[in-house]
């Protein structure tokens, strides 16, 4: 039998009568990722998935590469299917793993038996592959506790599998099964970051980046549109809202007093990305804000700045440390491009001494004298929509 791979599914064994829903968007969401690599079959038997390619033609090595960052599986093992007999399991433990093998020093096998029909236990059928591979490769010495190599044998309804240790997968719940949402995207860490936490559990994204052309240079908008692309693999396709920002934020630098401009700037994005959620049936917006890192995301500021918007603020770093959030950056893929040296729109016209403790009046008298539902449509009627 051909090559497969397993897929080990996390919360979503725990789902009660809604689990079908989940099993059938991670099988959809699957196969989109796979399309390009060949014809694939994938179900799902007693809480693991099966991708099981039809044609000799498919790359199972991009699938696999694919499948670690497919949210809603917690492990992944490439496997041998075969017969459920104990000679034709041994021979596939021997054929399929034999290079690691024969690298190996200590060894033990692992047997799960979800077919209770089949007439050895697991502890038999471990001792039988067990002794006999022990025999046929001299390196190999038995080791329970803390082995280099676990053969691992499953009984399952309609075949047996042999593979080896099981890698980690992307955990989380399946995109798209939590509903969408805006995500805020800046050229820095944390909003990736952020976007990358909320789609694992299982919210679909587009986001929306404010261009301050030409405050900020061309450059800076595709390090944005870079970002996007390198959190696909994870979040999958989506639309970046592009939005013009500059004529907002001259209009705000004249009639603003300066040390609460980034917070009425804020909150016109907060009223635009809201606009946005609204014309794509999105139910939140997702923000990269960390619980007082600059002057802007203090509670007080975090509070005046989303109250313009009736829609759940969700901030998934808000709590985090930096080094916290840069750990997940690097391990995403994200990091080295948040630190090119191009300025976004949130270090345009940045104040000396920005206010710490706002009030909800002060910023509404601040704002009184600017036509914000016309400088909002203004901003909205221009933004440009980036396929990703």
């Amino acid at each position: 039998m051909n090559e497969m791979i397993l897929l080990k599914l996390g919360e979503l064994v725990l789902k009660g009568l809604n689990r079908r829903a989940f099993e059938d968007k991670l099988q959809a969401n699957i196969y989109r990722r796979l399309n390009h690599l060949g014809q694939f079959r994938v179900y799902t038997r007693q809480s693991t998935t099966y991708v099981e390619p039809m044609t000799d033609s498919c790359d199972m090595d991009g699938a696999w590469e694919a499948l670690k960052k497919v949210f809603g599986i917690v492990g992944l093992s490439r496997a041998r299917a075969c017969e459920k007999d104990k000679d034709a399991i041994l021979a596939a433990a021997r054929g399929y793993l034999d290079n690691q093998l024969r690298a190996a020093r200590t060894f033990k096998v692992e047997t799960k038996r979800a077919d209770k029909t089949f007439p050895m236990t697991s502890i038999q059928l471990s001792q039988y592959v067990g002794g006999e591979l022990h025999e046929l490769y001299d390196n190999l010495s038995v080791d329970v506790h803390h082995p280099e190599l676990t053969v691992h044998v499953e009984i399952r309804d309609y075949a047996a599998f042999v593979h080896a240790d099981p890698e980690p997968g992307a955990g989380g719940l399946p995109v798209g099964i939590n509903g969408r949402a805006v995500s805020l995207l800046s050229g820095g860490i944390d909003s990736p970051v952020a976007s990358y936490m909320i789609a694992k559990r299982g919210v679909a994204l587009e986001m929306v980046h404010f261009f301050s052309y030409p405050y900020t240079s061309n450059e800076a908008r595709d390090k944005v549109l870079e970002l996007a692309r390198l959190l696909t693999p994870y979040c999958g396709r989506m639309v970046v809202h592009v939005v013009p920002f500059t004529a907002i934020q001259e209009e705000l630098r004249r009639s603003c007093p300066p040390e609460l401009f980034t917070l009425v700037m804020r909150r016109f994005m907060m009223r635009i990305s809201t606009q946005v959620a609204r014309r794509i049936g999105a139910k939140a917006l997702v923000t990269g804000e960390c619980l007082g890192q600059v002057a802007s995301q203090t509670m007080e500021a975090m509070t005046v700045t989303g109250a313009v918007t009736g829609l759940p603020v969700l901030r998934p770093v808000v709590g985090m440390d930096k080094e916290d959030i840069v750990q997940i950056s690097r391990k995403i893929g994200t990091f080295e491009t948040s630190i090119l040296p191009y300025e976004d729109c949130c270090t345009v016209f940045t104040p000396k001494h920005p206010r710490l403790r706002p009030t909800l009046e002060e910023l509404e008298a601040a704002e009184a004298p600017l036509d914000i539902e016309a400088m909002v449509q203004a901003a909205v009627d221009g933004i440009e929509r980036v396929q990703v």
